[in-house]
């Protein structure tokens, strides 16, 4: 029996990087020795244990033949005899595939240390293309190594082509490819896992919304960048720039979905794209499984961004109508989150990522002012009922035709 230390932990030492959690191959042993020195056992398809002091997990060796479609069609093979060359060579990237002895001496048959040097994310054997997996998780490699300045192998980038073009993509269930793709935008180069997938094709399958605003022109007075799909992106870069939420990073990839309605007739200009889009970031948000929170502000966000942007401009009616839609008397952090997607959509045009958005205080004192006003003096004076409501709403408009006024000396 020996065990190696495998994988991201091997990986992220190599690169100096701070590691996270660690796996472990055991070669050499059966399942059977394993549950008598103590390990629990929690692997459903093939035998994964937990240490019995530091809950690591501790996989046998195995070999993997693909048996079906999708990421779970694979049957598994687990035995002494399999050895931890056969192990390594089932997994994704060379860079995933080295171990470590308890010695600290490096096994790499397949070249991943070759691969670290020269900043390439690169297939270990042609198996890659039987995981469509693998496409979502290889974007996200490269959204993370990014600012380390790794790119996906040509070679690799191939082999992505031809599984998003195979239709295996489609067998991926909505919570597994959820759980790439929300890791993935949180990564440092989002950005650069939207590039990729659209760069082999799996966007179209993934997000076609998405895919299609590549190549669909705005006004270049607006966005100097001009190609709404570029926008996306530079949003996303913005978002990892400012360390944004996983909610924001959502809404912002969805914003602009409505500009892929427009017909190419009234290119480059994109009128009510935003309401257009409402449909469209629903249908996503329903179809990706997407968490409540991200669901609602992506919705929010698709449908009242501009209005983010016109904040100044707004008529006090107007602005009431917006912060009593997104309910800031009891849910103020949404808001603020809003506020926050419109600014990264703002920042996220060609040599403007440095301009003020003034927008943004100017919203939140707005918000603050509203709240400020309390009910206690209206009950007082004995409103209730539907008379309170509309009672309070006339004072909040008058503290916000107040504000606004300030606002403008």
């Amino acid at each position: 029996m020996q065990i190696y230390k495998v994988g991201g932990a091997v990986r992220d030492r190599l690169l100096h990087r701070n590691i996270s959690e660690i796996d472990w191959v055991v070669v050499g042993a059966s399942a059977e020795h394993m549950l008598e020195l103590g390990y629990r056992p929690v692997g459903a398809d093939f035998p994964v244990f937990l240490h019995p002091q530091t809950g690591e997990e501790y996989a046998l060796a195995r070999t993997e033949r693909k048996s079906g479609h999708g990421y779970g069609g694979f049957t598994f093979f687990a035995s002494p005899e399999v050895t931890l060359e056969q192990d390594l060579i089932r997994r994704d990237l060379t860079v995933n595939a080295m171990a470590e002895d308890d010695h600290g001496t490096l096994i790499d048959p397949y070249g991943g240390q070759r691969d670290l040097a020269a900043k390439r994310l690169r297939h270990v054997s042609p198996a890659f293309a039987e995981d469509p997996m693998r496409v979502l998780r290889v974007a996200r490699f490269a959204a993370r190594y990014a600012p380390l300045g790794f790119t996906v192998a040509t070679e690799t980038m191939a082999l992505m082509r031809v599984l998003s073009e195979s239709g295996e993509l489609s067998a991926l269930t909505p919570e597994r490819s959820w759980k790439e793709i929300s890791r993935a935008l949180m990564e440092p180069r989002p950005d650069v896992f939207i590039q990729v997938l659209h760069d082999c094709g799996a966007l179209q399958v993934l997000l076609p919304e998405v895919d299609c605003l590549f190549g669909i022109p705005q006004p270049p007075a607006h966005h100097p960048e001009i190609d709404t799909g570029v926008h996306v992106l530079s949003v996303l870069r913005q978002c990892a720039e400012h360390q944004q939420p996983l909610t924001v990073r959502w809404a912002c990839l969805l914003h602009d979905v409505g500009k892929g309605l427009t017909p190419k007739a009234e290119w480059p200009r994109h009128i009510a794209h935003e309401v257009k889009g409402v449909q469209l970031i629903r249908a996503i948000n329903q179809r990706c499984k997407a968490p409540n929170d991200c669901q609602e502000l992506a919705l929010k966000v698709g449908e009242f961004h501009t209005h983010g942007h016109r904040a100044l401009k707004l008529k006090p009616s107007t602005l009431l109508k917006l912060l009593q839609g997104f309910d800031v008397f009891r849910r103020p952090q949404r808001f603020e989150e809003f506020i926050a997607a419109c600014e990264m959509d703002a920042r996220g045009r060609l040599g403007l990522e440095q301009r003020a958005y003034p927008q943004a205080d100017y919203l939140r004192a707005a918000m603050h002012a509203v709240r400020a006003v309390s009910v206690q003096p209206l009950l007082a004076q004995g409103f209730k009922g539907a008379e309170l409501g509309q009672a309070l709403d006339r004072e909040r408009l008058q503290t916000l035709t107040a504000f606004k006024t300030n606002a403008a000396q």
